[in-house]
């Protein structure tokens, strides 16, 4: 028999055979954009071809911040990211996370070979990143004096925050010695205690936007204590400092509005909080002193003072009877007493023995009440009213009734 498999078997098998294979995870592919469709969902489906073939490619939106420019058909592009297999459709394709035109020559080629390494490093991983405060006391400038973008960063941090204090250091941005400069200011404004350091400066080209890309400003950027928001060229640049920095500023002036709180928006908060607080202060003490009145009006007619006269006249009354009660059944007891006092008097053996009586016993203790009880000779004891008398039984004779 031979094994016979399904579509998806299949289309799975293949899926694993590419992502098992090392050299497509991080793969770079240079060519002509063809059929390039910019989705409403934000995904970016196109070709790359050459005259040897073509393939087919697709950037999602959560990538999107890879490429730099908008793309059309005909543009010369190098696209890094991933090849892997659709298992629905049963075709591979290229999942594109970075896409620059082509023709940057040697020093895009460093750039790339550059952030692939401290990636790797994982120099741009984000739990390393750390976050921009708010409502900042000082703020540190890496750029350079004269040029537009300080100038940005000025207008717009003193328009958001008057109070705030910018700390600038004058770093050369391009040219020989620029990337020691910038080195020099990031570490001199993280050992000065700013809260936040801005670097950046204009647009340009790569070129001149090189210095952000050499491996000691990114070291520099990574190594800082204090957070820092990379602020390089315009919108559609992209540097090594962009990807190690904490923050990403589309502009220099994206970068002030980013570490800037706005002064007169918190003020205006907190006028309107404390408004707010007023409001509902003073709503609660006309309501409370609403039902204080409502109270006093009840204690009017619902006084509890009568009432406690009322309750403390009952406990007098009911305290008087409960002695007159007692009283009465202390004088029914003395009576009750009395009567058997006189009772066990006309019982008391004393009383008996005062009449000329006596009380005879035998030796064993018993009283001697017949002349059974007693034989010729035997010991018997006699109580009087002041003591007692051992006696002899000499004789005994019944008495005739």
């Amino acid at each position: 028999m031979k094994n016979v498999y399904s579509v998806g078997q299949v289309n799975h098998y293949v899926r694993n055979m590419f992502t098992q294979d090392y050299f497509l995870r991080k793969v770079y592919v240079k060519g002509e954009v063809s059929n390039c469709k910019y989705h409403t969902s934000g995904h970016i489906y196109f070709s790359l071809k050459d005259e040897t073939g073509t393939i087919s490619c697709v950037m999602f939106a959560g990538h999107r911040r890879g490429l730099a420019f908008r793309m059309k058909d005909g543009d010369k592009v190098v696209v890094g990211g991933t090849v892997d297999v659709y298992e629905r459709d049963g075709r591979y394709q290229l999942y594109a996370k970075e896409i620059t035109l082509e023709g940057a020559g040697a020093l895009y080629e460093r750039y790339l070979a550059l952030k692939q390494e401290l990636e790797d490093m994982g120099m741009f991983a984000q739990e390393y990143k750390q976050p921009i405060p708010h409502f900042i006391r000082t703020l540190g400038v890496v750029t350079a004096p004269t040029g537009a973008a300080v100038q940005d960063i000025r207008n717009i941090a003193g328009r958001r925050n008057p109070y705030l204090q910018i700390i600038l250091y004058p770093a050369l941005v391009q040219g020989e010695g620029a990337a020691e400069s910038i080195v020099k200011g990031i570490q001199m404004l993280d050992d000065a205690g700013v809260d936040v350091i801005i670097v950046g400066r204009g647009g340009g080209s790569i070129e001149d936007l090189w210095a952000f890309n050499e491996e000691i400003v990114a070291r520099a950027i990574f190594e800082c204590r204090t957070p820092v928001i990379s602020a390089v060229g315009h919108e559609t640049d992209f540097t090594i400092a962009d990807f190690v920095a904490d923050l990403r500023a589309p502009t220099p002036s994206a970068a002030a509005e980013l570490a800037v709180d706005d002064f007169c928006s918190v003020m205006e908060s907190f006028r309107i909080y404390r408004e707010r607080m007023q409001r509902g202060m003073n709503s609660k003490v006309e309501l409370f002193a609403a039902r204080l009145t409502a109270y006093e009006t009840k204690l009017k007619y619902l006084s509890p003072e009568s009432i406690l006269r009322e309750k403390r006249q009952y406990a007098a009354d009911l305290e008087e009877r409960l002695c007159a009660s007692m009283e009465y059944k202390l004088t029914e007891k003395r009576h009750e007493l009395a009567v058997w006092i006189q009772r066990f008097e006309g019982l008391s053996p004393l009383k008996k023995l005062n009449g000329g009586y006596a009380f005879v016993s035998a030796p064993s203790g018993h009283a001697v009440t017949e002349i059974s009880q007693v034989k010729k000779g035997d010991r018997l004891s006699i109580a009087v009213t002041d003591g007692t008398i051992e006696a002899v039984a000499d004789s005994i004779r019944r008495e005739e009734r």
